[in-house]
């Protein structure tokens, strides 16, 4: 029996072949995976994704199990010992637009009701299947990246 066949960027670590396997290409609609994944993103920038995959327990432990509710009202205490936390990526501008995505975030669920709907409404709810033939065909952007804009002072 063949085994699964995965995407060309995934190594041979079980962390990056179980978010692989279950998670990657899954459409998501509850608001605090979204959260969690747009908290996540966020670290990410600039890192490989493994870097974060791998320090995912860490994250939840750290963030109050991406609690929107609760980071949005984080303290400069608490902003403090997160940056003090080896456990998590500990930049602090990172962790500032954690808080400021928090608070966006709950500004877009009392507009429409919820972040999923709000997001998913640039697609009619239904994912996108993109069919490149290489890594080096996926351009930079698109012209729905540039229509869903960051909102003024949050989701960074």
């Amino acid at each position: 029996m063949q085994g699964k066949q995965r995407c060309s960027w995934v190594s041979d670590n079980p962390v990056y072949i179980a978010y692989h396997d279950k998670e990657w290409g899954v459409p998501v609609y509850d608001d605090a995976t979204l959260f969690e994944f747009l908290i996540l993103e966020t670290f990410q920038a600039g890192l490989s994704w493994i870097t974060v995959l791998k320090k995912r327990d860490n994250f939840r432990k750290a963030f109050d199990n991406f609690d929107y509710q609760k980071i949005a009202t984080y303290t400069e205490v608490k902003l403090t010992s997160l940056a003090e936390d080896k456990g998590i990526i500990r930049n602090k501008l990172k962790i500032k637009a954690a808080v400021s995505n928090a608070q966006a975030f709950i500004t877009v669920q009392k507009e429409f009701g919820s972040f999923s709907k709000y997001i998913w409404g640039f697609v009619n709810g239904k994912p996108i299947q993109n069919k490149w033939e290489t890594n080096t065909d996926v351009p930079a952007t698109t012209p729905l990246a540039q229509k869903i804009r960051p909102l003024q002072g949050g989701m960074n």
